[in-house]
This record gives structure tokens, sequence and C-alpha cells, in this order.
């Protein structure tokens, strides 16, 4: 009888909504494959584009990442895909629709094995062992471009930013844009950080008007009155970076002056005067033709300059700021007393150019050298905004091609060998972890597969063709044809990418996936969130009344 009488045992809040078990597992596996269904349509050269109209405009784009990032995502298994695109994306700046997409593949594969009543952590071990394996398959089958000579280099570099840019907006002009980005990264030298490579966008023109500065170009300031009759062209000029004020500040409202004689008032002013002059006076002196600044030079500064032939640029961005700096050798100074030679920067050319609707002030010719700009140019905001994000993407690639020189074959090559290669280790394993490392290298065909699929292709007919090819000794690099629908030797055909893309892509997946399966419970409690809310209000009114009361009494106290 007493059993009987057990209270219940009560953990959590009311309402708190837990699920737990294979339903739960099932689930995430579920919100995952969902969104992953959302991206996959973008891989390749023939993926399509998506339509984002958000509280913030309109996006038009087919970087995995970006579409990630603006979907907003709210359920919390899924946000761990969005996680690893954005990790992808800053890391190697590509393969951030590879990752999602392999990740999806994966846990896909995983589903009917959980459904079987398999246990989360053997398929995890088997997936880990087979991301191993993998690894290292690639890191034999990649080809290093080390040794050889710039001009070479440049070349191979060429290929792995056209491969990129050929799944992008732009890839109609890959040639064009792969060849401009090639040359500003090796402007940047190997050791360079990446904001001393500026990006400026200009509507209007086509995308062949774009155009690479070896050194660095910023859109023309705000400008007062006699900035036009400054020159606009100099030879070799020495140029002063300041982070000064050039202009007469009014006086703040509250500011009193005491005094005893009407005339002291005009030497007040001269005083004033004088010390915008005195400066102006220094920065001339200094034998700078050239004087930028972050913050305001006011018209007065701007007229006595052009009077004097010196061109001036206030309000310049500190970024732009920082490369001229960097680009030209000089240093930015917070004062203009003792401007001594060694902080002016030079270039062996400086012009004001029109792009479009805007003006360029361009410096070329700079020593420092390890700084470049790239001014794009094309129709639509939203073009030229994926026109950026792509040139990202293939800058990132160029500079890791450049730091890890070895490439792998694409069009999905490397994909389809590392499947082969964990197939037959499979049959070499006892027990059930032969089943998960088969579907793990069965996940692996989703690449070749959705390539087919996003360019038109029967993809089942094409990997059969890719299957029978690299079970010979020598098909190891074919990979899908875009353009005929059949099978190519790609790495011959110059469709190469980054090892370290494919790397960190196939580590990132294995991750996300083993990190979704070993969730087995959710616990989320809605109501406790909103009461903690109400509890702080009604603490703050408490107090409120608590504070009311003596007068109350008082007053009862009086009647």
């Amino acid at each position: 009888m007493s059993n009987m009488l057990q209270p219940q045992i009560i953990l959590l809040k009311e309402g708190t909504d837990t699920s737990q078990g294979k339903p739960q597992l099932i689930s995430n596996i579920n919100a995952c494959v969902a969104v992953v269904d959302a991206v996959r349509t973008t891989l390749g050269p023939r993926g399509m584009d998506k339509l984002i109209h958000s509280d913030k405009g309109v996006t038009i784009s087919n970087d995995g990442a970006t579409i990630m990032k603006l979907l907003d995502i709210v359920h919390p298994a899924a946000n761990i895909l969005v996680d690893i695109a954005k990790s992808q994306d800053a890391e190697v700046g590509d393969g951030t629709t590879t990752v999602v997409l392999l990740a999806g593949e994966f846990l896909r594969e995983a589903k009917p094995f959980i459904e079987d009543g398999v246990h989360p952590q053997l398929i995890i071990r088997s997936f880990r062992t087979a991301a191993q394996l993998a690894v290292q398959k690639i890191k034999e089958l990649a080809i290093s471009i080390e040794g050889k000579s710039l001009e070479e280099k440049k070349s191979l570099l060429e290929r792995c930013a056209a491969t990129t840019l050929s799944s992008k907006l732009v890839g109609g002009e890959k040639e064009f844009f792969s060849k401009m980005v090639v040359d500003a990264v090796t402007q940047l030298g190997e050791d360079s950080r990446l904001n001393m490579l500026g990006i400026k966008k200009v509507q209007g023109g086509t995308m062949r008007d774009s155009f690479l500065v070896h050194g660095v170009a910023f859109k023309k300031t705000f400008s007062y009155a006699g900035f036009e009759q400054q020159p606009k062209s100099f030879e070799s000029p020495k140029i002063l970076l300041l982070n000064v004020e050039l202009e007469l500040k009014s006086e703040k409202e509250n500011a009193e002056v005491r005094l005893s004689d009407p005339s002291q008032y005009q030497s007040i002013v001269d005083a004033e005067w004088n010390i915008i002059y005195d400066k102006l006076d220094k920065c001339v002196k200094s034998g700078a033709k050239i004087v930028l600044s972050r913050l305001a030079i006011g018209d007065l500064a701007t007229q006595y300059f052009a009077d004097r032939d010196v061109f001036c640029a206030g309000r310049v961005t500190e970024e732009d700021l920082q490369r001229v700096a960097s680009a030209t050798g000089g240093s930015v100074q917070t004062t203009v007393n003792n401007v001594v030679p060694e902080v002016l920067g030079i270039c062996e050319k400086f012009e004001e150019k029109q792009v479009g609707n805007e003006r360029f002030n361009i410096f070329s010719g700079c020593p420092g050298g390890f700084t470049a700009t790239i001014v794009l140019r094309g129709g639509a905001d939203q073009f030229i905004e994926e026109a950026e994000r792509s040139l990202h993407d293939a800058i990132m690639i160029v500079r890791r091609a450049f730091k890890n020189s070895t490439v792998v074959a694409g069009g999905g090559a490397i994909d389809m060998e590392l499947s082969r290669f964990l197939r037959h280790h499979a049959r070499t394993i006892e027990g059930k972890s032969q089943l998960f490392i088969n579907a793990y290298a069965k996940a692996l065909e989703v690449i070749p597969r959705q390539l087919c699929d996003n360019a038109g292709f029967d993809a089942t007919d094409v990997l059969n063709k890719l299957r029978h090819k690299h079970a010979l000794p020598n098909g190891a690099l074919f990979g899908v044809d875009i353009n005929t629908g059949g099978i190519v030797d790609t790495y011959g055909n110059f469709v190469w990418e980054p090892a370290v893309v494919k790397i960190n892509a196939l580590t990132a997946a294995t991750e996300a996936a083993c990190l979704i399966l070993s969730v087995d419970e959710t616990i989320r409690n809605p109501k406790s969130e909103s009461a903690q809310g109400e509890g702080a209000a009604a603490a703050m009114g408490g107090r409120g009344r608590g504070r009311g009361m003596p007068g109350r009494g008082r007053g009862m106290r009086r009647r």
C-alpha cells in the first residue's frame, strides 16, 4: 500500500518540453536535411542562385555561407550547419555549399541505421575513422605546385581561381577575373594581411570595365570650395598622413569669455586664426604635396592648400588611410609639429580619375608594394554585391593555394576516388562498422550527383560511368564534364581546387554530423523564460509599491 502512495517526483518546471531518444534524433536529422535541400541546387558551375528578401534588403547569391546566414534558422540542431558554413568561409573562403551538403548526406545515410536501433556512438566512431582515412588519402592524391617559377605558379593559381569563379554569378568572365585576383594576391606577397587588399564597388559599366590598381584607390571624400583649384596629378609626390582636424571650430554653447576692454576681443579672434594658419603653414613647409587626414579638412584649409598647389582630402576612412600608410611607407601623425621627412610617404604617381559617376584618388607605384585595390563595375547593386562575394572567395582560395601549394582534381573526381577507396577498405573490416563506412563512402558521391542534377544531366548514368572509370588503375582524376554530361580528366582540363579546401570540408562536415548524432535529448522551457521576465517586472513593481506604503500610512494617522 505504501508503495502505491509514492509522491510524484517533479524535476523540471511546469511547461518544460522534453523530447528524447530515437524520435528526437530523427527529428534533428530531418531538420538538417531540410536545410541542406535549401542550398543543394547552388552547387557547381550550373548551380542556381537564391533570391533572399529580408529586412536588410534583397540579396541574390549562390554562396552557401551567405545563404545560410540570411536564412535566419531557429532550429537548434540545424544551426550547427550554419556554423560549419561560416567556419569554412572564414578558414578557406570556398566550399561552403560542399560542407553543408556533405554533413546533410552523412546524416541522411545514418538515419536508416538509427531507425533500426543501432546505437549512435557506433556510427560516430566509424564516421570518424572514415574521415581520418579520407584525409590521409587526399594528402596522398594531392599534387604539389611547389618549386615552380613565379610565372608557372601564377598560371596554376589562375586555374584554381577559375574553378572557384565558375560556380559564381561572374562565371562568364572567369578568365578575366582569375587573372586579376592572382595578380592582386601575388602583389600582396605571402605574409600579407587580407585588409591590405581593397575592393571598391562602382555602379555602371560592364564587368570588363573592372580594373586592378597596383597600389591604393579610394573614392573622393567630401570636399569644400577651393577643391577644384587643387592639382589633380603628381609625379613622385611626398604624402603627409594626419589624424588632425584642420578647420576652425565654433565655440561650445556654454563657452564664456570675460573682457575688461572691448579691444581685447579682436586679439582672441586673431589667436584662433593664428593657430589654424600655423598648422597649415607647417603642413606646407614639410614638403608634402598631398595631405590626407582621417578628420575634417575645412574650407579655409582647402583654399589655403589650393593656393600653394597642394592636394588635400579629409575624412578618409581609417582602413584606406592605413593602406596608404602601408603602401607609401608613411606614418599617420597626430600633430603637425616637428614633421620630419622620415614620416612622409611617397609614390611614383598620384592622380584623380573619373570611374563611372565617382571620382577616385589613385596612388600607384608605391615602394611598400604590399597592397592592391580591385575596382568592380557592373549594372545592378545586387549584382556588384554578389561579384564582390565571388571575388572574396577566389582571393581566399588563391591565398590558401599560394601558402599550401597542393591541389586536387575537382569536378567530383576526388570525391569519387575517396568513395572507391573507402568501399574497398570497408571490405577488409569485420562487424557493423563495415556497413557504416560503406554508408560514409556512398554519402561522398553526393557531390558528383548534385553537379549532374544541377546541370540537368542524368546523375545515375554519369555516376555509373565514374564508378567504372575509378575502378580502373588510371581513373583517379576523372570527374563530371559539365559541358557534355559525360566524364573527363578534370585535372588535365585544369578543374583544380586546393587540397586544404577538401580536407577542411570533410573534417568539418564529419564533426557536425557526429555532433548531431550524439544529441539524444532536447529540453526547452519557454514558460520559464517568460516567467523570468514577468518575475523581474513584478519585483520592480513591488519595490515601487513598497516605497509608497509609508506615505499612505501617515495619511491614515493624520485622519
